[in-house]
């Protein structure tokens, strides 16, 4: 008896290992955009509305087209950010995106061509969620797709609090 559950302990460790070792796939169905994404970023209410609409022109202007210089408009002064990449207060996100990650603007900016699967707002809350393509690190001729979010709090028609999944990148080895 002891002898069996120790080959059936072994197989088991020995599948697992193997199973760790092979290139996953995704099994989900991909993810889809909506038709018309602009058309989500509506609501009969009027204060979620203008939340909705705040958040369209950060997705367009800002994420999309990179018009930081117009990031006022949108966000609050002291914008508090929870991504680990970028500093919080109106400057700190500035910065990030102009001379860290050296967005350089669309000058015309009138459609959102962001893949975005919906919207959702509830108070002062709006989440955007967004297509996301990911290439396999062991071909990355092939890629999957899953869900980015970004999600803000708005306070007087700007975005004074930020959450998306980002993490610090993984050290090269």
């Amino acid at each position: 008896m002891k002898r069996s559950l120790a080959l059936l302990i072994a197989a088991s460790l020995a599948s697992a290992a193997a199973f760790a070792q092979a290139p996953m796939r995704s099994l989900a169905d991909p993810v889809v955009a909506h038709a018309d994404p602009e058309s989500l970023f509506t609501s009969k209410n009027a204060a979620i509305h203008r939340n909705k609409q705040a958040a369209l022109h950060i997705m367009r202007e800002l994420l999309q087209c990179n018009q930081w210089a117009r990031s006022d408009q949108w966000l609050s002064n002291k914008y508090i950010q929870h991504n680990p990449m970028a500093a919080s207060g109106l400057d700190g996100v500035k910065k990030y995106f102009i001379e860290v990650a050296k967005r350089v603007p669309t000058p015309t900016c009138t459609k959102l061509t962001s893949p975005v699967v919906a919207v959702q707002a509830e108070g002062d809350y709006v989440t955007v969620l967004t297509v996301r393509e990911i290439k396999y690190t062991d071909d990355p001729s092939k890629s999957y797709t899953t869900t980015w979010f970004d999600t803000w709090r708005f306070v007087d028609g700007k975005a004074d609090e930020h959450w998306d999944p980002a993490t610090l990148p993984l050290p090269v080895k």
